[in-house]
């Protein structure tokens, strides 16, 4: 439960900082022989502030919970 309360609260940290999530990935252009040709993408998966307070809050929630 620790686990997914800690993701939680870095993703509300990332989606609050960065307004999301954006990564690069490599893409093969052309590829003729021995000519090949890469190029880089960046694609973006955008979080509202408010997704990100959401998940900020609810990841607090559950680590301040306890279980008995």
């Amino acid at each position: 439960m620790k686990v997914l309360a800690l993701a939680l609260i870095v993703i509300g940290i990332i989606g609050l900082a960065y307004g999301g999530i954006s990564w690069t990935r490599r893409e093969k252009v052309v590829d003729i022989g021995p000519v090949e040709i890469n190029a880089d993408k960046t694609e973006r998966l955008p979080l509202p502030p408010i997704a990100g307070a959401i998940c900020l809050a609810v990841g607090a929630g559950l680590l301040m919970t306890r279980r008995s």
